[in-house]
């Protein structure tokens, strides 16, 4: 049994309809598989009935009242019945052969607690070129035609080995063993660490997920032939979005590799963070066009994740 969990907060209809329209065309046999739907505290409640179900799709709906993605997915983890979990965002649509792939992926190699694959967009406008460097922030991702299978040190960490960035899943579309994704779920959160939460746009839960399978020695993996299309709307093609975006992410980060032992850059006092922000505008040149105010708003992100703990 593999259990497709759809963690999802006031989704967009169309796009929410179109992500299970894919699961619907998926090849994997009907009774192998069920999609577990968290309404993760949306105002108003999803309305199941308006979602379709049935064969194949095997549709049930969870609510989560506590925001944020990191309590969505422990709470999809805990309803899961699969063997197997796929992490399907409410805006991704797998291609058919998807869940097929990754169950006969877990069954090939034992050892593996969590894969991913190809990331495709499909742009709701067409996107500016300047604005292909940050795809990757858009979870967008294509490592090539050949698998990369991280074979874990163990233990990792503290020394033990290098995080295995081209293999490490990303979250939409990651595939987990339930018995890791249990291993993450029953550990306390970090009230450190920031995920996304309604609007905010942090994102250290995928790594918090991949960092944790890694220290209890299981291994990760890309897999070409995994492929999705993830929709991206017009109002995540803008300057401010990718800047509060890129912005996010560089703090989420710092914050679990302090985490995890891992971060090279010292942690440094809250009260040198604006003069460092400062610094970097000019090293940056954030004045002088989108990109730069993007690459800008990072460096602030990376400086206010690394501040130390109080």
């Amino acid at each position: 049994m593999l259990s497709v969990i759809i963690p999802t907060h006031n989704p967009d209809a169309g796009r929410l309809r179109r992500a299970l329209a894919g699961l619907q065309a998926q090849t994997l046999a009907a009774d192998q598989w069920e999609t577990v739907l968290v309404d993760n505290a949306s105002s108003p409640p999803v309305d199941a009935a308006t979602l379709g179900g049935g064969a194949p799709l095997r549709l049930r709906v969870v609510r989560e009242e506590q925001l944020g993605l990191t309590a969505a997915r422990r709470r999809g983890f805990r309803e899961a019945r699969g063997e197997f979990c796929v992490l399907v965002d409410d805006d991704n649509v797998l291609a058919r052969d998807y869940l097929a792939h990754t169950v006969r992926l877990f069954q090939a190699h034992p050892r593996l607690g969590a894969l991913g694959g190809r990331s495709r967009p499909e742009f709701e406008i067409e996107p500016a070129a300047w604005m292909r460097e940050f795809f990757p922030l858009l979870a967008l991702r294509d490592p090539g035609d050949a698998p990369k299978i991280f074979a874990n040190p163990r233990p990792f960490g503290a020394g033990g080995g290098a995080y295995p960035a081209e293999a490490a899943p990303i979250g939409a579309g990651m595939a987990i063993r339930h018995e890791a994704a249990s291993q993450w779920a029953d550990e306390s959160p970090s009230p450190e660490l920031s995920d996304r939460r309604g609007a905010t746009l942090s994102s250290a839960g995928d790594n918090d997920i991949v960092f944790t399978v890694l220290k209890h020695g299981w291994d990760v993996a890309y897999f070409p032939e995994l492929v999705l299309t993830h929709l991206i709307p017009a109002g995540r093609l803008t300057v401010d979005y990718l800047a509060r975006l890129n912005r996010g992410i560089q703090k989420s980060w710092m914050q679990v590799l302090r985490r995890y032992g891992a971060n090279p850059w010292p942690p440094i006092a809250r009260w040198t963070v604006p003069l460092r922000q400062g610094k970097a505008w000019f090293t940056h040149r954030a004045w002088s066009g989108p990109a730069e105010r993007v690459r800008w708003q990072g460096a602030c992100g990376h400086f206010e994740g690394r501040v130390k703990p109080s």
